[in-house]
């Protein structure tokens, strides 16, 4: 595992635009800090964010790992930049010839989706302690980590997003078509939860259903392991409540959420270790 490594992040070494959109996601990761500074005033209404309870434990890991999720596409460049360049610079065949078997070679490539997401979770873990230690106006232990598993659901999500972009760069060999069958392949989940919910309109429960069925689908799967964090604000809820509005949604990270994206995560790499294999190289 550590060859393979050393072999995947010495070829990123010397990648520059990697270098640079690497730079820029863990500098974006790191502004969601500016969050706290921002206030809003209308007249004589002021709100300063960081006082509305986003900072809080355990609330905050919800909300940073929300943010910091929709971040992932500048890790998905590299990502799908780092195959396109073993086309380009024909460095895949090379490795093949030096006795790096395809096997091998996917298997370097998936332990460093792994690794990039181990250090964006870490990363953001950090951030999100120093905010919450910094802003929150609760520092018992038990508090403070409690709702971790949303840290966990970052990892995961960002593995199987990564493992998503991995299979379509070996699948188009371009980083610029890769990222274009991301999007297709978004707007062709969207169409089809349109076409459901036209289906069972006259269902009893038509929203129910579409959810049970669209999980399954991978994009929507990952988006389902962190849902939306802003109506579990307290003072949301609370300024809801006070209108007569009832919240029943499920903000919790689902056991079988998981366990759906870590299956597509297996189909990923396993049909790009397949595509591989019958490819003419």
């Amino acid at each position: 595992m550590l060859r393979l490594l050393t072999i995947e992040f010495h070829k990123l070494k010397y990648n520059r635009a990697s270098k640079i959109l690497s730079i820029i996601y863990f500098g974006l990761l790191t502004s969601i800090a500016l969050i706290a500074s921002i206030k809003f005033e209308f007249g004589n209404f002021k709100l300063h964010l960081a006082d509305a309870g986003i900072f809080n434990f355990p609330y905050i890991w919800h909300f940073n790992t929300y943010v910091a999720s929709i971040l992932k596409f500048f890790l998905l460049l590299v990502i799908v930049s780092m195959m396109s360049n073993e086309y380009s610079y024909k460095t895949l065949k090379q490795n093949l010839i030096d006795g790096l078997s395809k096997k091998e070679f996917i298997l370097s490539k998936f332990y460093t989706v792994v690794v990039f997401a181990l250090i964006s979770t870490v990363f953001v873990f950090v951030v999100t302690l120093v905010l919450g230690l910094v802003y929150s106006d609760y520092n018992e232990l038990s508090i403070i980590f409690s709702n971790l598993e949303y840290v966990l659901a970052f990892f995961i999500k960002l593995v199987g997003f990564f493992s998503f972009g991995l299979f379509l760069g070996i699948l188009v060999k371009r980083s610029a078509f890769a990222i274009g069958a991301m999007v297709v392949w978004l707007i062709i989940e969207s169409m089809f939860k349109g076409f459901l919910y036209w289906q069972f309109r006259s269902a009893e429960k038509t929203g129910e259903t579409v959810d049970t069925i669209m999980q399954f689908l991978p994009l929507e799967a990952m988006a389902n392991l962190i849902k939306e964090p802003f109506s579990n604000l307290g003072a949301v809820r609370s300024a809801a409540n006070t209108m007569g509005e009832v919240f029943t949604k499920s903000y919790s990270v689902e056991f079988t959420t998981i366990l759906i994206v870590s299956f597509w995560t297996f189909i990923f790499v396993y049909l790009s270790y397949k595509l591989l294999v019958k490819r003419d190289l």
